[in-house]
């Protein structure tokens, strides 16, 4: 079981995204051709093999514009299903529904897209010891579901924000003066709770960083047999993450050098969306 987000996280998104489609005047379209009483029923349905995840927001998108709309979950997030496989059921007044349908559908889609391939990354590892982590190359506005669709494809997240860990960069690293400096100043600074990460680009600045005891160390762009070489100098003494040059047929590889993490930013930048359709019943 995946733990889901709350309707209070994910109801303003749907929100500003239904007020976005229905501008100024609403959806002209079903207000002009269907009587406003009408009822209807429809079924979501997948149309290729994917990793679901985004139900809430289709049932909130369709909530928020006909209270009454009924929305039986099929699935759930998390499931992996075949191509034609029920998703999920909807009842409502037809013009809120076909309203909806668009917001309910590019939600649900971009989400179980990030899921599907998020999977395809575990999979691709399976065997080893690491574990597939997300990024912040997230859509804005968009973060906390796109973090939530990497979990239902079985991957995990780093972290959220900017404010819930310290990550120490190269840019970082130049403008303190160097790793060490960096380290420093940020043991210095930051509460006993809070996690260190650093980014080191050779295995020149490795040494330099184990001195400061940071929780993770991030290993940028390093070859597979200078990912072998840090994880035996490493020795378990700090969470090793390799980041950069991780693509569907590369990342098996740095998996079994022995690195705890791999990043990887295509997961929420480049996820195709998973072809998720709405018919009516």
């Amino acid at each position: 079981m995946i733990a889901p987000l709350p309707d209070v996280l994910i109801e303003p998104i749907v929100r500003l995204a239904l007020a976005e489609d229905l501008g100024r005047a609403g959806d002209i379209t079903s207000a002009a051709c269907i009587e406003a009483d009408a009822r209807m029923f429809a079924v979501f349905r997948a149309r290729r093999e994917g990793y679901v995840s985004g139900l809430a927001c289709a049932r909130l998108a369709f909530a928020a514009l006909d209270p009454s709309a009924h929305f039986e979950a099929e699935a759930a997030d998390g499931d992996h299903v075949a191509p034609g496989a029920v998703l999920a059921r909807v009842e409502a007044n037809a013009r809120a529904l076909l309203s909806g349908e668009r917001t309910a559908l590019n939600l649900l889609g971009r989400m179980s897209g990030i899921a599907t391939l998020t999977g395809a990354y575990v999979a691709a590892i399976a065997g080893t010891r690491a574990r597939i982590i997300d990024t912040r190359k997230t859509t804005p506005g968009l973060r906390a579901l796109e973090k939530y669709a990497v979990r239902c494809g079985g991957g995990d997240n780093h972290r959220f924000g900017l404010d819930d860990a310290v990550l120490i960069k190269d840019n970082h690293v130049a403008a303190a003066g160097g790793v060490g400096a960096a380290l420093s100043r940020v043991r210095e600074r930051v509460g006993h709770m809070v996690k260190i990460e650093v980014e080191v680009d050779g295995l020149h600045q490795l040494g330099e960083a184990l001195e400061h005891r940071p929780d993770v160390i991030m290993l940028d762009n390093f070859s597979i047999a200078d990912l072998r070489t840090a994880v035996r100098l490493v020795d378990g003494r700090a969470i090793l993450e390799a980041s950069g040059g991780v693509d569907l047929t590369t990342v098996g590889a740095i998996a079994r050098t022995g690195v705890d993490l791999i990043s990887v930013g295509a997961l929420t930048h480049s996820a195709p969306v998973l072809d998720i359709g709405l018919d009516a019943d």
